[in-house]
């Protein structure tokens, strides 16, 4: 009997049990509270397509456009002039960069120039009796033959009889002799062919100079060149002639230059073609570092947009009522941060910014739309 009890006891008790679980379970599913839907909020901008300046960026190191090396056509000591031929000494155009001692040769060309005059002085007589028509312009060349300057020409011969006669004397072979002399005479003397600096100088005063030996360098500091490598998809939409914006990246400084010329050939190895931006300016020196902006082309029914929108290539995300959404787009030009577009419709509202999670289909709140704080 007491089995019977034990047994009927048990049973309720087990019963009461699930029982009390159920009821335990019941009620926190009662008052859980619902956890509410999130909706993100998005930054957006309306599309308003118009014209886009495509901007090929690009940079480089300065080069002088005139440069000169400096080398010896003849031999002999390097004389000391009225400047030190060292580096960053500047000359004006005209002046003398470098001066070699010429005594001993400009005295074998005083010898033949002697020659010459005695040559003319010899033939006077027999001009003055067989041809008085042309005495008088050999006379005049005579009187005005200067043995401290420069030979003049020669009278300009009219017949064949002159040129006959003068020739016959060895005039011409004496003049054209001492005109070869003269030549090879003004080569002791090396002039700055413009306005510049030397920026490199390899001999000194007193040394002795050989022919073919190199003695420096010279530039012009008016006018440099910048060098650039762009693309070669970019290649067609330069022109020569177009304006470029130059920036010292150090100061920020600005400068303005244009493309004068464009390589007609593509590197094998970047694959890209080098351009050539002619630029002047006071605070300019060789060797600086400046960052181009070439005004490529504008691209018309285009927007310009943050690259960080580009999904998957070619889609971006826009907004249609509060959800979003993905469309293709065309991506005509990439920069490091900004990207050209097409064939985004006037009046869509596209994502601003980049949002982290989106996918399509999720709902979104348009930061505009939020409604504005109020102070109780």
């Amino acid at each position: 009997m007491r089995k019977i009890i034990f047994t009927v006891l048990g049973i309720l008790l087990i019963v009461v049990s699930f029982f009390l679980a159920g009821y335990i379970i019941d009620s926190k599913k009662t008052f859980k509270p619902k956890s509410e839907k999130v909706v993100k909020t998005v930054f957006t901008e309306v599309v308003k397509n118009g014209t886009v300046p495509i901007v090929v960026s690009a940079n480089g190191n300065l080069t002088a456009k005139q440069r000169v090396e400096l080398y010896a056509e003849v031999q002999g000591v390097f004389k000391k002039g009225s400047k030190l031929f060292k580096e960053g000494q500047a000359f004006r155009k005209g002046e003398t960069i470098i001066s070699i001692d010429a005594n001993e040769y400009a005295a074998s060309v005083q010898s033949a120039k002697s020659n010459l005059f005695n040559q003319l002085t010899a033939v006077m007589p027999d001009l003055r009796l067989d041809y008085p028509d042309i005495y008088s312009k050999w006379q005049n060349y005579l009187s005005n033959f200067d043995m401290s300057k420069t030979t003049p020409p020669l009278p300009e011969m009219a017949t064949e009889k002159e040129k006959f006669f003068i020739s016959g004397r060895g005039i011409i072979t004496s003049f054209y002799n001492v005109k070869n002399l003269e030549q090879r005479l003004s080569k002791y003397r090396i002039a700055a062919p413009f306005s510049g600096v030397l920026t490199e100088t390899l001999v000194t005063e007193g040394t002795l100079v050989r022919s073919g030996q190199k003695l420096g360098e010279f530039i012009n500091t008016e006018v440099y060149e910048l060098e650039v490598a762009i693309s070669k998809r970019y290649t067609d939409l330069l022109k020569v002639g177009e304006s470029v914006e130059l920036t010292n990246l150090d100061d920020n400084s600005k400068y303005k230059g244009k493309v004068t010329r464009i390589s007609g050939s593509i590197d094998q190895l970047t694959q890209t073609v080098n351009a050539y931006i002619e630029v002047d300016g006071k605070n300019l020196r060789e060797g600086m570092y400046l960052e181009a902006d070439l005004d490529a082309k504008k691209e018309e029914n285009a927007i310009e947009v943050d690259r960080g929108l580009l999904l998957e290539g070619n889609k971006i995300f826009v907004v249609r009522d509060s959800v979003l959404d993905m469309i293709d787009v065309d991506p005509i030009y990439f920069s490091d941060k900004r990207v050209v577009l097409r064939n985004v419709p006037d009046g869509l509202s596209i994502v601003s910014k980049p949002i982290s999670g989106a996918f399509t289909g999720m709902a979104v709140k348009i930061y505009s739309e939020q409604p504005e704080n109020i102070k109780e």
